[in-house]
Formats: structure tokens, sequence, C-alpha cells
């Protein structure tokens, strides 16, 4: 009778495949724990990595996000500051045209003039609270980013290649160009036709 099948036989069949317990020294039993904890300790290393790689992208996201809304926010009102801008050009032209003042002059000149210089100081003060600067470039060395150059002059009175008059000034929102100014370069003068040549006395 088979003793699989032997209701009266409780003992159950032996297990010819089971590896037989095999008695480990203690070196061994060291050397198998100290694998095991290197290669813990290497996918830990891992994890740990991977981690921080995911923490450096979402921050890049999150900086770069930031970023964006705030240039967005900053230039979506670019076209309407380009017709601001306008308008101050047209006051401040405005004010110029009017004559000097003298002491015989009206006084209702006098104040119109008053008036229309104080509404420019006010409107100056609220386009830069919103980031819209102006800049007279006269002076300055000409900057093709920033300035449109008109026309050149030959003059010794400035260096060459910087602007000796602006016609209109620099407008720029948050630091970026908004319109740049026409200018007038100056330009070295050519060199005079028979001028006597420097004689050398130096031994």
């Amino acid at each position: 009778m088979n003793n699989e099948t032997d209701p009266m036989n409780p003992d159950p069949p032996a297990n010819n495949n089971a590896a037989p317990d095999v008695p480990q020294t203690p070196e061994q039993v060291m050397q198998a724990a100290s694998a095991r904890i290197a290669e813990l300790e290497a996918e830990l290393q891992e994890m740990k990595d991977r981690w921080m790689r995911a923490e450096a992208e979402t921050a890049n996201v999150r900086a770069r996000s930031h970023r964006e809304v705030n240039e967005t926010r900053q230039y979506a009102v670019q076209k309407f500051a380009q017709e601001v801008v306008e308008a101050a050009d047209n006051l401040h032209r405005g004010i110029e045209s009017l004559p000097p003042p003298t002491g015989a002059e009206p006084s209702i000149v006098a104040g119109l003039r008053e008036g229309l210089e104080s509404i420019e100081r006010n409107f100056q003060a609220t386009l830069e609270r919103n980031g819209i600067k102006r800049e007279d470039p006269t002076g300055t060395l000409f900057d093709p980013n920033m300035h449109q150059a008109m026309s050149e002059q030959e003059t010794t009175a400035h260096p060459p290649g910087s602007v000796m008059a602006a016609w209109t000034p620099t407008w720029t929102l948050h630091g970026r160009l908004l319109r740049p100014a026409m200018v007038v370069v100056a330009k070295a003068p050519p060199a005079e036709i028979g001028q006597p040549a420097r004689v050398n006395t130096t031994a």
C-alpha cells in the first residue's frame, strides 16, 4: 500500500528535492551578511539619487513656471505701453513748443506751462511705478540695441561714436526695450589736407 494514501500512516512523504542543511561557519555567515548589507546600501543610494533628481527637476519646473508667469504679467501690457509712451512724447513736445518763460509773458501762459509740466511729472511718475522708464541717451556711447541712428555729424566737441543729440528718448518696460531713441551720432572729422607732417627731432 502506498504510504501517501494510507490513512494509518500520518508521516508525510520525504521530499527528496529538499536541499540538505549545510552547516555554515561564522566567517561564511559574516560574509553573507556583509554582502546583503552592501546590496541594501547600494539600493538605498540609488533610491536617494532618484529622489534628489526628482526634487531638482520639480524645483526647476517650479522656478521656470514662476518666471514665465512673471514675464507674462510684466510684458502683457507691452502694446498698451507703446501707445502710452507715444502720448508722453507728444506731451513733452507740446511743452517744448511753448515760448521760453519771460517776465513780461501773460500769466495765462505761465500758468499753462506750469500746469503742463506738473501733468508731465505726475504722468512720468505713474509710468515709472509701472516699470516704464524714459532715458535721455545724450552723451552716452551709441548702442544699436537701444538707439536708432538717424544721422551722423562730424564734430570735435563729442567723442566719435557717442550720441551728441537725441530726438526722442529711450523707453523701456521692466528693462526690456520698448522704443529705441532716435539719435544723432558724433563722427570724427577727416584730417585736414595739407597739414605739415611732424618731424622727429629725437636722435
